[in-house]
Order: C-alpha cells, then sequence, then structure tokens
C-alpha cells in the first residue's frame, strides 16, 4: 500500500509542475509582461526600470524558478485589478464555487443513481430507451444553453427562482458564525438551483448511463443468478449483491466529478452572475488579470490532483487488485 500511495503522490507532484510550468509559459507567450504592469504613457526608460523591478529581464530558466519558489511560498502576485494579493482574492471567491459544485455534484449523484438502477432493470423495455434518449440530449446540450433557457423559462417566465445572486453559506460556517450560516442554507439552495442544474446536467447524464451499463454487467454475472435462485428478494439481490459490484467505475467517476464540475463552472457562473472562481477567472481574463488567473489556475489544478489521489486511495481499498 506505501509502494502504491508513495508512486500516486509523485506522479501528483510531477503534474502540478507540468502546470506551473505551462501557466508560466502562457503568460510569456502573450508578449512581454512587462506592459501588464505600467501604464499605457509609461517611456521606454520607465518600462526598461520596470522590467528590471520585475525581474523579467533574466533569462526564463532563472525566472521561472524565481516563480516557483515565490508559489511555494504562496506568493503569487498582486492583482492588477484588486491591488492586493492574487491568491487573496482567489480564495476569497472559491467558497461560493465549492457550494455550487457541491450542490451540483449531489443533485446529479442523487438523480442519477436511481435513474440508471431503473434502466438497467427494465432493459429494452420503452422506459429504458426514454432515460437514455434523456441521458444523451443532457450529454449534448452545452451548459451554457441550459442555463440561459432555463433563466428565461424558470426565472424570467414563470419566476420561481432567482436568475443572479448569491446568499452564503460556507463563508459563515467557516467564521464559526454557525448560526448565521444555517439560517443562510434554504436560500444560499434557493439561488443555486438553476446554476446547479445548468451545471450538473451533463454529469447527471453521463453517471445515468454508467450506472446503468455497470449494472448490466453485474447483473449478468452467476453469482447474481445464484443469488436470484437461492429465492432472495430482488431489491436485496440489485442492493446488496450487484450494487457492491458495480459501484467501482461510479466511484472512480464520482470522485473526478467534483474537480471536473469545478473547472467546468466558468461560463455557467458567468450567466447567472454567481460570484465564484469561474467569473472571477472570465473577469480577470477580460481585464488579462494574469496573476488572478494564475493563481485560479494552479489552486484548481491542486484540488483536481488532491482529489485524485483520494479517489486513487479509496479504489485501491475497494479493489485491492488495482495495487499490483
Amino acid at each position: 500500500m506505501w509502494t502504491f500511495l508513495i508512486r500516486r503522490l509523485l506522479q501528483s507532484i510531477i503534474v502540478l509542475i507540468g502546470v506551473t510550468l505551462i501557466s508560466f509559459i502562457s503568460l510569456q507567450m502573450g508578449g512581454d509582461p512587462t506592459y501588464l504592469f505600467v501604464s499605457e504613457n509609461a517611456s521606454v526608460e520607465e518600462i526598461q526600470r520596470a522590467r528590471e523591478a520585475l525581474g523579467f529581464d533574466r533569462p526564463l530558466p532563472v525566472q521561472y524558478l524565481s516563480y516557483v519558489w515565490n508559489a511555494l511560498h504562496g506568493d503569487f502576485g498582486n492583482s492588477l485589478s484588486y491591488r492586493q494579493p492574487a491568491m487573496g482574492v482567489v480564495l476569497e471567491a472559491m467558497p461560493a464555487t465549492i457550494e455550487l459544485t457541491f450542490f451540483s455534484l449531489v443533485l446529479a449523484i442523487g438523480l442519477s443513481i436511481p435513474l440508471g438502477i431503473f434502466a438497467a432493470l427494465n432493459r429494452g423495455r420503452p422506459v429504458d430507451g426514454g432515460i437514455m434518449t434523456l441521458a444523451m440530449l443532457g450529454q449534448s446540450i452545452p451548459n451554457f444553453w441550459m442555463g440561459i433557457m432555463m433563466i428565461l423559462y424558470f426565472g424570467l417566465y414563470l419566476g420561481w427562482f432567482p436568475i443572479s445572486g448569491h446568499v452564503p453559506f460556507l463563508e459563515p460556517l467557516f467564521a464559526g458564525e454557525f448560526s448565521t450560516a444555517f439560517r443562510n442554507l434554504p436560500q444560499s439552495m434557493y439561488y443555486m438551483v438553476l446554476p446547479a442544474l445548468a451545471v450538473g446536467t451533463y454529469t447527471l447524464a453521463r453517471n445515468a448511463r454508467l450506472i446503468r451499463s455497470s449494472m448490466l454487467e453485474v447483473l449478468g454475472q452467476d453469482y447474481v443468478r445464484t443469488a436470484r435462485s437461492k429465492g432472495i428478494s430482488e431489491t436485496r439481490v440489485v442492493m446488496h449483491h450487484a450494487m457492491r459490484n458495480a459501484w467501482l467505475p461510479v466511484v472512480t467517476m464520482i470522485g473526478l466529478e467534483f474537480g471536473f464540475l469545478l473547472g467546468g463552472v466558468v461560463v455557467v457562473e458567468t450567466v447567472f452572475s454567481y460570484p465564484g472562481i469561474g467569473r472571477l477567472v472570465f473577469n480577470a481574463i477580460n481585464q488579462r488579470d494574469i496573476p488572478v488567473v494564475q493563481a485560479s489556475v494552479i489552486l484548481l489544478a491542486g484540488i483536481f490532483i488532491l482529489l485524485n489521489l483520494i479517489v486513487d486511495l479509496i479504489y485501491a481499498r475497494l479493489d485491492p487488485r488495482v495495487k499490483l
């Protein structure tokens, strides 16, 4: 187990180094970054002094090592728009995105599991075809279009849900204001219904198809037929015998989905004016606030790598064969 863990940790470190390298190179590909830190009317001498002060006159390998060293100490530079540390700006927006991502994941998992099982148990019937057709549509429709349609119909036409805004839940919870946090929870969930559906539709559709195919494979195994021949109830056969082994690919997908959803909220948060990290990155790109973009990319990559590592460990626990 320790060899497996060490190997995964080394792989995670290599991936994180690759992310820092790509984010650094992308900054250099955009041209001389010095011009982002000086005014449009700066003279040649002022630009040169700024270049030397910022260290952009040094060789690129030296700049990269300096960038990594500063990043290891939590220094990602100052935001050009907010005039404060970039990572601090990103961390302020992170709780709202985690709320939306978590709620989207719970919504997607809570619906995909019963839909996938029900479709597998009714294989070849009209209800199976209907569920799989809806799943195909859910995977085909872009989430930003889904969000716009939800705003127009459920927000503006029916007036059931708000089309923008956010009531914080995690921020007061982290601050120790538990009464405020749980008082905000119903409103927070109410504001997240539409964006969570827009974000989680693809995950819901894909997981429903995955659970269906996994269940169909397991239901055809000999031990399931043996359990049925012993007179065990169908509910116990499905939930105790079949689901126990059908969970393995599902656990992998669920663990990774949180990371995928974090990266997929950028457009949805912009559509719903949701004050999370996705909207922050979108605005930072428009304003060429490179430090904020870099800090966001590295933070999201770090979270995704950590989740991937946790999933590997859970998978190794569920199926010891993967450690080989």
